[in-house]
């Protein structure tokens, strides 16, 4: 018997913005002057807090934190798609978006100081972004999970879910990928591709052209976005929204960007790439690009950025201020909330733990 194609499939790119800030009108999303100073403010209110997290960081004044920088777009333009009731899921890195959907400046500030109570979250936005995830990928099936539930109750919820590059290597990323796809849950999947996954460069990974074709195993919708273009991210991710809330299950997008710092601040990427790499794409990243979008539409000037760089830098400040001015836990808190009520154990690993620092103290 003659063999046959069963299917075939393509992976189409987009890009709205080119580097230069000039538009494909034709691409254009239409978008209000408030939704796009929405968008600005809420990707330069992430670059801001992210450079003071940095020398915060460098002062030994907070933790080791993954900073976002140069991947403002895709959260950013995801938060500005979403509605109220959708749900946000994140690994680390998505600092723009989870501000823009409700996240006081100050919880990743607390996070990061090695709080808990930086998970703390408003009680109208709580139930409805899940917290930080370090373990990578596993957070693709918390989202798959969600957007079952979500499609269960029939109220027009959508999940929101972001990972890196790394995550494409991961089983939970595929198996979470799977589980939606089976159950048509309405989950957009967001692949951040930005180049590195810590110290391993893309082409190491996978042999795959894209990322965005690993969904077509799954059965759905794919598509590869600049990850820099604010407007494609936002055009991409509105589609999909569509798509999860009429029942047509989920998407994957991947959106090529560039981690412009460090994975974390314990890591030295000039170990394991190049200055001029970083130069190159220092060009591409996404404020610039937006902020000379703005200015030829005459929605922008030199004004309005003073004045926004001067306003968000002093809610910095004052987040900052709202760390700094914590009392100190107790050392022994932690004992508090292991079991809702005392233990004999747990009693006396507190008296030991008291009695070791006091040891250490007086020695």
């Amino acid at each position: 018997m003659p063999r046959k194609t069963l299917a075939e499939f393509k992976v189409e790119h987009l890009r709205v913005l080119d580097e230069n800030g000039h538009v494909d009108p034709e691409l254009e999303p239409d978008l209000s002057t408030e939704q796009l100073h929405a968008l600005y403010r809420g990707m330069v209110r992430a670059r801001e807090l992210d450079q003071r997290m940095l020398n915060l960081q460098r002062q030994g004044r907070i933790g080791t934190f993954g900073p976002c920088t140069g991947q403002e777009a895709p959260s950013c333009s995801a938060a500005l798609a979403m509605k109220d009731d959708d749900w946000f899921v994140g690994a680390f890195r998505e600092l723009g978006g989870r501000l823009m959907r409700g996240e006081p400046l100050t919880g990743t500030l607390f996070f990061h100081n090695g709080w808990e109570e930086g998970n703390v979250l408003p009680p109208e936005v709580s139930r409805r972004m899940l917290p930080f995830t370090i373990i990578v990928a596993s957070q693709c099936l918390h989202a798959a999970g969600v957007g079952f539930a979500a499609s269960q109750r029939g109220q027009g919820e959508a999940v929101v879910c972001f990972s890196g590059d790394g995550a494409t290597s991961e089983g939970d990323f595929h198996e979470g990928l799977n589980f939606a796809g089976v159950w048509k849950a309405p989950v957009v999947f967001v692949s951040q591709n930005n180049q590195w996954a810590i110290s391993v460069p893309r082409e190491m990974q996978t042999s795959s052209q894209t990322l965005a074709q690993k969904g077509i195993a799954y059965d759905m919708p794919c598509i590869q976005v600049d990850g820099n273009d604010a407007l494609a991210c936002y055009v991409a991710i509105s589609e999909a929204l569509e798509r999860a809330r009429r029942g047509e299950g989920p998407s994957l997008i991947e959106a090529v960007t560039y981690r412009l710092l460090m994975h974390t601040t314990a890591d030295d990427p000039r170990k394991y790439r190049t200055e001029d790499e970083e130069k190159e794409w220092w060009q591409k990243e996404p404020l610039i690009r937006f902020q000379k979008y703005m200015t030829a539409k005459g929605i922008w000037d030199d004004a309005k950025e003073e004045a926004l760089r001067t306003e968000l830098r002093a809610e910095v400040d004052e987040a900052v201020q709202t760390l700094e001015s914590q009392k100190p836990w107790p050392a022994e808190r932690p004992f508090d909330h292991v079991f809702a009520e005392p233990h004999p154990s747990i009693t006396r690993q507190r008296e030991e733990f008291l009695a070791n620092l006091k040891e250490e103290a007086d020695a």
